[in-house]
């Protein structure tokens, strides 16, 4: 009896405060070489497909501009031509023909990238570099070296074009609200500047005779004019513009999040828009100089590219520069073909064409925010 006693006594009593301790485990962190899940692999599989795809597709387009023109010629002449120096047909091809499939090359990819990139910069869907101004900026500027300052060169428009391009470019940003803009004010700077601009264009060449005659087919958008030393003076300005672009893909992505999570992630948003700006103005100076203002190719491109790669500027901006001179070098083929003998401007092809497709995106709700 005692003994109970005493063992009940000497037992603690449990106290009201006393709190179980409870163990949560750490979450596994994931190792850096854990594989995607399969459906990510299947989606970067198609998209990468698809890619290849686009560029069997602009393989057969360029073919065909080097063998369909004013003049009738068969396959097997034309490759004889780009072959052989000994050829009947080596001189059309080289002279002609080549050079213009490659500035259509380069003019393409140009504007498809420079709009997709202003798509995602501005997130507007309707930024493109024909209506925010940015062609009417570089069109203005040109018009103005050749009338009065007595520029009749390529390699003298591409600076003019340039500085054009640029001095828009900013004027749209900062008038359409700076970092606070919005996609209807970038619009209505744009459709303003670009109106004020091509009737500036419009009085130079109508009161001066020698100005209309250069540039009448200028200011459609051709790739008629073109020659090696078109290709070879715009070449460096668009290489170094697509670089640029492409190197802001991944920090673009970012900067759809917001600034601050841009900021923390790493990406620098004062920096982006400034690379950005650099790009457009290089891609749209240099090829409005070389081609004139074409309208329709950097805003139908990237919205047609965005139902098949999303978002991502990863595969967007690769897509865009693929499919965007599909979309130039069919135009320009489908005017030798429909104008014989003589041809329609690839400028008044693709706003016929573009016009049409982009009013049939937007009736289907195609047409979103990037």
């Amino acid at each position: 009896m005692s003994t109970a006693v005493r063992r009940h006594a000497t037992t603690p009593e449990p106290t009201l405060d006393a709190t179980p301790t409870v163990t949560i485990p750490a979450p596994p962190v994931p190792r850096r070489d854990t594989p995607a899940p399969p459906a990510r692999r299947g989606r970067q599989a198609a998209r990468a497909v698809g890619l290849v795809a686009a560029v069997a597709l602009l393989g057969l387009i360029v073919v065909l501009s080097i063998a369909v023109g004013a003049k009738a010629m068969p396959l097997a002449d034309a490759w004889s031509g780009l072959l052989h120096h000994d050829a009947t047909e080596y001189a059309v091809v080289h002279r002609m023909r080549l050079p213009r499939t490659l500035l259509g090359l380069l003019a393409g990819a140009a504007l498809g990238v420079a709009g997709a990139v202003m798509q995602a910069l501005t997130r507007n869907p309707l930024a493109d570099p024909g209506l925010l101004g940015i062609n009417a900026g570089a069109s203005a500027a040109v018009a103005t070296a050749a009338a009065f300052l007595g520029v009749t060169a390529v390699g003298g428009y591409v600076w003019f074009a340039m500085f054009g391009a640029a001095v828009v470019t900013a004027l749209v940003y900062v008038v359409g609200g700076g970092r606070g803009a919005t996609p209807s004010r970038l619009a209505l700077a744009g459709a303003a500047l670009n109106a004020t601009l091509y009737s500036y264009v419009s009085a130079v060449m109508l009161l001066d005779t020698a100005s209309l005659e250069r540039l009448r087919f200028w200011t459609v958008g051709s790739l008629a004019s073109a020659d090696s030393a078109t290709v070879t003076r715009v070449l460096p300005f668009i290489l170094v513009g697509l670089l640029v672009a492409l190197a802001a893909a991944r920090p673009l992505n970012a900067l759809a999040l917001g600034d601050d999570a841009a900021r923390a992630l790493g990406a620098r948003p004062a920096l982006i828009r400034a690379a950005v700006i650099v790009a457009v103005t290089l891609l749209c100076g240099a090829t409005t100089a070389a081609c004139g203002p074409i309208v329709f190719v950097g805003l139908l491109v990237p919205h047609l590219v965005r139902a098949l790669t999303g978002p991502d500027l990863r595969w967007l901006l690769p897509y865009s520069a693929v499919l965007a001179p599909v979309l130039l070098l069919g135009a320009d083929v489908l005017g030798r073909v429909l104008g014989r003998p003589g041809e329609l401007q690839v400028g008044m092809v693709t706003a016929v064409l573009g016009g049409p497709l982009f009013l049939w995106l937007v009736a289907r709700g195609r047409v979103a925010h990037p």
